[in-house]
């Protein structure tokens, strides 16, 4: 997986039980991946389809870091989904822990929102990265 963001945690992130709020993490989850997704596919519109399901693991404290890693797991006509995982990080030890990972699935649209097709370089280009890593 491939570190696509790191968070701060501050008071404003936080919920009534003082840790992360749930929407909080969310919300950056689905705009950090969708970056990554306008990245890998090389165009400036994606949109959210799908998120998986998402399970809260472990809390987050403020002045705690959260990590945010993702990867391309399928790709399809004009369909992208990744796995997307948020890490809470020690900076003392270095040592991460898993807060929440889900799947989220982005479709390249054009200006009037109608799905259009990934381009056959950027499938190809994911194919041959497939290839590599096995």
């Amino acid at each position: 997986m491939e570190l696509i963001s790191t968070r701060a945690i501050k008071h404003s992130d936080l919920g009534y039980n003082g840790t992360l709020f749930g929407g909080q993490l969310l919300k950056w989850l689905d705009g950090d991946a969708v970056a990554y997704a306008m990245q890998i596919c090389d165009t400036p519109r994606m949109v959210t389809v799908s998120m998986d399901k998402c399970i809260f693991q472990k809390p987050v404290r403020e002045s705690q870091l959260v990590k945010i890693y993702a990867k391309a797991i399928n790709i399809g006509t004009a369909s992208i989904t990744l796995q997307v995982e948020a890490r809470r990080h020690s900076v003392y030890t270095g040592e991460q822990s898993v807060v929440l990972s889900t799947n989220i699935k982005f479709v390249r649209v054009d200006e009037e929102g109608s799905p259009i097709p990934i381009s056959d370089r950027v499938r190809g280009r994911l194919k041959l990265t497939e290839q590599e890593l096995n």
